[in-house]
């Protein structure tokens, strides 16, 4: 899994960035509590992301760089772009988000962390020559496992419901579609154009949602936006400068880097960082159970990348 030191450097980046997301819970939390919605979070994260990312493009250019990229290449390629923005932005964080409104913490942590067995699936289908070798299957299934584990935390009584449950398992096939569009757009696209590109359909995507809801449209009004408390402006700042802009980018890296089956599988590790974030910040105490889910996680990732090879 480690063989090299470029190697090294991959997966390092991906585990930082899926702790990252792993702990941005809290600062969802916060903002839920002052009252957003899961919408406008959405949504004022990626237009600071996109902003930044635009600004950062733009400064390149001007400075010699490679020149300012507007469109793809092709309108085929515009509606992937599109696609990557519904997939891995609007629909993705709509559906998690609503899915805690009508299901239990633990269905909707459990349900989308098991997007990687969806991601390779849909891999599997689509690109025959990135079909998952025995090994990469069991090492994939023995992941998912150390998540159920982790997730259940030797609770094993899950409580269905059928309209919640749905909503996270669509963020679930969301995500999986997200990681297998990148497969080609990685290949003929630089990793800013891609990201800069997902936050902006991603924004676009929303003008229906608020269309139906023009009430939580008004956040976007000067005297709203400007009578926050500084929490807010601050979680905000962290979700959409780091969470969503720098991460994004490097996640889109490393998919580049490492593939879209070994990289996903990354993803496997966000409920343990959340469950270290509780224990480090919030006292929560370490189980068991945990250990082992961790342990299996950790073997199947192995066997995952090692089966590639």
């Amino acid at each position: 899994m480690l063989g090299s030191s470029s190697s090294f450097k991959y997966h390092l980046v991906a585990f930082v960035v899926v702790a990252i997301w792993g702990s941005t819970f809290v600062s969802t939390k916060m903002l839920l509590l002052a009252g957003l919605s899961p919408a406008q979070i959405f949504t004022l994260r990626f237009i600071i992301a996109y902003v930044l990312l635009l600004a950062y493009s733009l400064t390149i250019q001007k400075s010699g760089g490679k020149p300012f990229q507007l469109f793809s290449k092709c309108w085929q390629d515009e509606v992937l772009m599109f696609a990557l923005g519904i997939t891995g932005g609007t629909l993705y964080f709509l559906t998690e988000n609503s899915a805690m409104n009508y299901t239990t913490t633990t269905n909707t942590s459990l349900i989308v962390s098991l997007s990687p067995l969806v991601a390779s699936f849909l891999i599997s289908l689509f690109f025959r020559s990135l079909r998952l070798t025995r090994v990469q299957a069991l090492g994939s299934l023995m992941a998912a496992l150390g998540v159920v584990v982790v997730v259940l935390n030797g609770h094993f009584v899950l409580h269905l419901s059928p309209l919640g449950d749905s909503l996270a398992f669509g963020a679930a096939l969301c995500w999986g579609f997200y990681s297998m569009l990148m497969i080609p757009a990685n290949l003929k696209y630089d990793t800013v154009f891609v990201t800069r590109k997902v936050f902006i359909y991603g924004l676009l995507a929303m003008i229906p949602y608020y269309l139906w809801k023009p009430d939580e449209a008004t956040i976007f009004t000067s005297s709203m936006l400007f009578s926050l408390d500084l929490s807010v402006y601050l979680n905000l700042l962290f979700l959409g400068c780091v969470a969503s802009m720098l991460c994004f980018l490097a996640w889109n890296w490393v998919l580049k880097k490492l593939g879209a089956v070994v990289a996903t599988n990354y993803v496997y590790f966000n409920p343990v960082t959340t469950i270290l974030f509780a224990w480090a910040i919030l006292s929560e105490q370490i189980t068991i159970y945990f250990l082992l889910g961790t342990a299996l996680i950790l073997l199947g990732m192995f066997l995952a990348d090692r089966g590639k090879r």
